[in-house]
């Protein structure tokens, strides 16, 4: 089966079989992005760039989309915006340097937004990245794609299920592209575990390990309240979430992007911590080997440890997790496993991670010794050739340049919207079994838990006036 009938056969079953299928797949996909002139290139630059906005200034801004979009031939990066002033400039300068260095010139053109909303009203603006903390995830990525305009946006794909489903329903709803920053799946390791699983060479899977790091809750301490700094527009920065008083240990370390991760991981207000840092990324390779991408488990009990609740830091520490998957798969998940995913069949397994490989400095490291970036019982495993009528995954080498394809084809990229929420849903599926520590029973056609109103009411959020989605599902809030 080649990987684009593999790929669109799954997509079909997902839209037949989901409740949403219609409303998913009415509308037909919009035309090639503005052609736009050349800025900074000179007379021999092509005239069909895509122009690019980048929300979201901080350390992934930079080392993630900023440092993977500025190479790609037929991009401009013509705009920044931050809710830290200090982080717009830092932006703007680092784009600018690079232009001019290209160019041989000064330049000084990247324009500079504090507010994302007036920056998706430039028309001249294609496509934009989203790299802010999560609780903006989903809002940022609807209001994009009503704006008409393409996303890149960082895993998580949202901070709880109804905003995952709003997302991927207004995505399909416009015909915009959109690709999750879950970046493994343009690593070679990963799409080769997930062939050979899916191919058989460990015959039937019956088990998998899911190891995830964690932020260790003995460094949680509570903070003192303080003023909130000129550069920064706190209020917007907290968008939906209600009003907590300023601490930077909260929001961001204003020594720079580099000096510290962020405190707004480890507050639940923002993030659901590790289970989501990671653990997007790693149950998205569980759903891609075991075909389960467009569905996910029917039951999940987990347990954690918690911080001490006086202390500002919040999220899960230690845990244990267990779901049940199609084709009675148990999927298993916890830090006390090597970070990375293990694959256990009936004729072997298969254990893949990122090796060595760190996306940013500070990323934590898990327990145990380092394990091989790709790891099999037998040797002979790895070495097997995927035959040519056999599955052959969707092939990317780059992922940011992976979303630039998919923007001139108009066909979806290597990690389309629905795939980054059924992964996403797994993580908060976890998260709601760590609150309610007990085990829940999960309809993914429905996206409800069976005759249990407690968790479903942990599906949503109450969102806070005026930064609210407009979608008509979630409760509103108002001062």
């Amino acid at each position: 089966m080649s990987e684009q009938n593999e790929k669109d056969s799954s997509r079909r079953s997902f839209l037949k079989n989901s409740v949403k299928g219609a409303a998913l797949g009415a509308v037909a996909l919009s035309g090639f992005p503005t052609i736009v002139p050349a800025s900074v290139l000179g007379k021999d630059a092509p005239s069909n760039k895509i122009n690019i906005g980048m929300i979201g200034m901080g350390r992934i801004g930079h080392m993630s989309e900023l440092m993977g979009l500025l190479g790609q031939p037929n991009v401009n990066i013509i705009a920044a915006c931050d809710v830290d002033s200090k982080r717009i400039d830092e932006g703007k300068a680092a784009i600018n340097k690079h232009y001019a260095a290209k160019s041989g010139k000064s330049y000084d053109g990247t324009q500079g937004y504090g507010d994302y909303r007036e920056m998706l009203r430039n028309k001249d603006i294609d496509a934009v990245t989203v790299s802010t903390p999560d609780h903006w995830h989903a809002i940022m990525g609807i209001d994009a794609v009503r704006a008409g305009k393409d996303v890149y946006l960082q895993k998580p794909a949202s901070l709880t299920i109804a905003d995952g489903r709003a997302l991927s329903n207004e995505v399909h709803r416009t015909g915009r592209i959109l690709q999750i920053g879950s970046q493994q799946r343009s690593t070679p390791q990963f799409k080769k575990a997930c062939e050979l699983v899916r191919n058989g060479r460990i015959g039937k899977v019956h088990t998998v390990y899911v190891g995830l790091p964690i932020d260790d809750p003995k460094q949680a301490r509570p903070e003192p309240i303080m003023p909130v700094p000129e550069n920064l527009n706190y209020d917007m920065w907290l968008g939906p979430t209600p009003y907590v008083p300023y601490t930077e240990r909260r929001v961001h370390s204003q020594k720079g992007i580099y000096a510290e991760r962020p405190g707004w991981l480890r507050c639940e207000q923002f993030g659901a911590g590790m289970i989501t840092g990671w653990g997007a990324h790693h149950y998205d390779i569980v759903n891609w080997a075991l075909d389960t991408e467009y569905t996910g488990p029917t039951e999940i009990s987990a347990k954690a440890e918690w911080p001490d609740p006086a202390a500002l830091w919040d999220v899960h520490g230690p845990f244990k997790a267990e779901a049940l998957f199609p084709g009675d798969v148990k999927v298993l998940a916890s830090d006390s496993y090597a970070n990375g995913v293990r694959f256990e069949g009936t004729e072997g397994w298969i254990f893949v991670s990122r090796g060595d490989i760190k996306t940013t400095a500070t990323d934590p490291v898990s327990k145990g010794k380092t394990m091989k970036a790709l790891d099999a019982s037998n040797p002979k495993i790895l070495e097997s050739v995927i035959g040519p009528d056999e599955i052959h995954l969707y092939n990317s080498t780059n992922h940011h340049a992976d979303w630039i394809q998919a923007i001139i084809s108009r066909k979806d990229p290597i990690a389309p919207v629905e795939v980054g929420h059924r992964a996403c849903s797994v993580c908060m599926l976890t998260h709601i079994a760590m609150k309610l520590k007990r085990k829940l029973y999960w309809d993914p056609i429905m996206e409800r838990f069976k005759n249990d109103d407690e968790a479903n009411f942990m599906l949503s959020r109450e969102q806070r006036w005026p930064y609210q989605m407009n979608v008509g599902y979630n409760l509103v809030t108002k001062p």
